[in-house]
């Protein structure tokens, strides 16, 4: 599991959200509180998160833009090329980082080994430290309230944030 950050994806309503809190620590301590973990790609169509190294994640998110172009801004053959390449390379499968991407038809969870998962309700992903709570609340919110998805996101995170010690509640959401 990596450390210092919570990453929550919700896809539902025709819309797509990501947000992630602003922790970055290095051991146990904090180096900075309001960073951006969260992006979009492929001329906005795209959204994405990370969590783990933020070398290994700007990597990442360089090399998935690439995919993207390649397949003309298809999210799905782009996870399937992205996670063969990945996979396959020696050096690339030693970066420790996560990702998610979505968009409004697919949310993916993409590791550090290469995994390629949709979650299975086919709507929630949460990586980073704070990935089972955010995710935890993210869920009861969307059983038992009638939020709109950008408030889901943003109150499961803040839950997030008030429990994981590397995860702190300087939200930042992108939504399409």
């Amino acid at each position: 599991m990596f450390e210092a950050t919570t990453i929550l994806g919700y896809k539902g309503d025709g819309k797509a959200v990501i947000g992630g809190d602003g922790q970055v620590t290095f051991g146990d301590t904090v180096l900075k509180g309001n960073a951006t973990k969260i992006r979009t790609l492929y001329n906005g169509s795209i959204l994405a998160g990370f969590a783990g190294s933020t070398a290994d994640a700007f990597n990442l998110f360089d090399m998935f833009e690439a995919k993207l172009s390649e397949y003309k801004g298809d999210l799905f053959k782009s996870v399937i090329g992205f996670s063969k390449m990945w996979r396959k390379d020696k050096h690339l499968r030693q970066l420790e980082a996560m990702m998610i991407v979505l968009n409004k038809e697919h949310i993916f969870i993409l590791s550090g080994t290469g995994d390629v998962v949709e979650p299975q309700d086919g709507k929630i992903a949460a990586i980073g430290s704070g990935g089972n709570y955010a995710i935890s609340a993210a869920r009861a919110l969307d059983k038992h309230a009638e939020l709109d998805p950008r408030t889901l996101v943003e109150e499961s995170l803040q839950i997030a944030g008030e429990l994981c010690i590397y995860t702190n509640t300087n939200i930042k959401i992108l939504e399409l």
